[in-house]
């Protein structure tokens, strides 16, 4: 028992003699192990890289879903966009109405508020806006809580202003920019079509989608004025209004996000009955999106990981012919290792560690080339890029695994030589 006791310690006190003499083997030959490393660089960069984007847009589209509210449901009109079109649907339907939403909300007890909606672009607007012309919300108080809006500068409006139809209204960041710019706005007026109304509040930034997101509506969430739904229906009048159905959305806020599925269908139920199924409405469920944009996320990063494990395979498969031609060049070295004592493990070991060496110093500097990267397509594509420690991990976990998977039969080959026969190799 003594001996085998002494002899485990002995092997592991072994092993950073082995390190030392693979450094040295490896800067002896600089050039050859730098483009024996590139294949692992490369590979570990693209990993990396690739990951980080899918993460910058993923996390983008996540957070936006979120800002909808798992809690949610939005009903969406489908809009006619000329007579003939029109005319079809109110065959059938009557569109989007105040009754299905008071009908939604009698019928639903899951539903703990909500709010009617009616949006359009005024075709005139003063102050003249710097960008894009503002999209009008008209919306019941409650969307203030519903739509996750922070309002930033004064307030929002109130149930009592709704009820009156008062003429006042709320700025998105964007849209007090491009009207006010730097000036104050609160207090000010703006003129929608034909109706003066007061700013009485600015609300803060709000997420946009960088990509479209299923069934909602592809606008800038900043560019908005939000004005009491009454006073959009009776006092701003819309010059395409007998086009529209008389409200165009709903927001419903549900008691449980646990629900909103089979909520879902029970709002697609009541309109489909009311509307003749005609099909002239959406209805959003922003948690099955959010859960389907999970799984979208999972499956992109399990092929962006394939598609660059791809590079880590070649840098594998070139560590292999290295070590299996550096045999060649030190069969000499090895037959006198043996010689004097050297056991195969001991010859397996070192060209493992060399192996490992080459795999982990490339999957290094492949990680810093991948940040580099990354920050640059940020730079470049003005996309949103993410450097995630999970993906850094992974590259380099597999970096160092395809290393040591293909270092394994040179090192095996190498112990296997008769030390006699490598002695007298030349």
């Amino acid at each position: 028992m003594k001996p085998s006791s002494m002899a485990e310690p002995r092997s592991l006190q072994q092993w950073l003699p082995d390190l030392a003499f693979g450094f040295e083997n490896l800067a002896s030959h600089k050039l050859r192990s730098l483009l024996t490393m590139l294949g692992m660089i490369f590979g570990v960069a693209a990993v990396v890289a690739m990951l980080s984007i899918g993460a910058g847009a993923q996390q983008k589209v996540m957070a936006f879903i979120e800002q909808l509210g798992v809690r949610n449901l939005i009903v969406e009109a489908k809009e006619a966009h000329n007579w003939q079109e029109l005319q079809k649907v109110r065959k059938n339907s009557p569109g989007l109405t105040l009754n299905d939403y008071q009908v939604i909300r009698k019928n639903m007890p899951d539903i703990q508020d909500g709010t009617p909606r009616k949006r359009f672009v005024p075709g005139k607007l003063l102050p003249k806006p710097q960008q894009d012309l503002p999209i009008v919300y008209g919306v019941e108080p409650s969307y203030l809580l519903i739509g996750h809006l922070r309002v930033t500068e004064g307030r929002f409006f109130e149930a009592s202003e709704n009820a009156s139809a008062a003429p006042v209204c709320v700025l998105g960041a964007a849209a007090k920019d491009s009207l006010f710019g730097a000036a104050p706005a609160i207090g000010e007026y703006i003129k929608l079509n034909e109706q003066w109304c007061h700013v009485i509040g600015i609300v803060a930034p709000q997420l946009a989608p960088q990509t479209e997101v299923s069934g909602v509506r592809t606008e800038d969430m900043n560019n908005l004025v939000f004005a009491p739904l009454n006073a959009v229906l009776y006092r701003l009048e819309d010059s395409q209004s007998f086009l529209k159905d008389e409200i165009d959305g709903l927001y419903l806020h549900l008691a449980s996000p646990d629900t909103s599925v089979t909520d879902a269908e029970v709002v697609r139920g009541i309109l489909n009955s009311s509307h003749r199924n005609a099909g002239d409405f959406n209805v959003i469920v922003p948690a099955e999106l959010l859960a389907q944009q999970k799984r979208t996320e999972q499956l992109f990063n399990t092929v962006m990981v394939a598609i660059a494990s791809i590079s880590l395979l070649v840098g594998g498969i070139g560590i292999m012919n290295i070590m299996l031609a550096a045999i060649l060049e030190r069969t000499r070295e090895i037959g006198v290792r043996r010689a004097v004592g050297a056991r195969r493990w001991d010859i397996i070991r070192q060209f493992i560690i060399e192996a490992v060496l080459i795999s982990f110093a490339g999957g290094l500097v492949g990680v810093v080339l991948g940040f580099a990267m990354s920050q640059l397509i940020a730079w470049l594509a003005g996309w949103s890029t993410i450097v995630t420690i999970s993906s850094i991990l992974l590259a380099f976990v597999v970096s160092i695994s395809v290393g040591l998977i293909f270092g394994i039969y040179p090192a095996v080959k190498a112990a296997r030589l008769d030390p006699v026969e490598a002695i007298r190799y030349e």
